[in-house]
């Protein structure tokens, strides 16, 4: 197999199953970070800016 089958090989694969693992990767973080489990994670996140010890004393 010569240099430029092997490139034209490896272009094909990446421009089709890279596209399709990259939107099924995309999905999954959109899941994850929208399931109702993380609500308290995200809130405590907003918050934590807030909790301070000192209260600017």
């Amino acid at each position: 197999m010569s240099g430029l089958e092997t490139y034209t090989l490896l272009r094909e694969i990446a421009d089709s199953w890279g596209l399709l693992a990259m939107t099924l990767l995309w999905i999954g973080f959109a899941v994850w970070a929208f399931r109702p489990g993380a609500k308290k994670h995200h809130e405590d996140a907003a918050n934590m800016i807030f909790k301070d010890g000192h209260d600017g004393e």
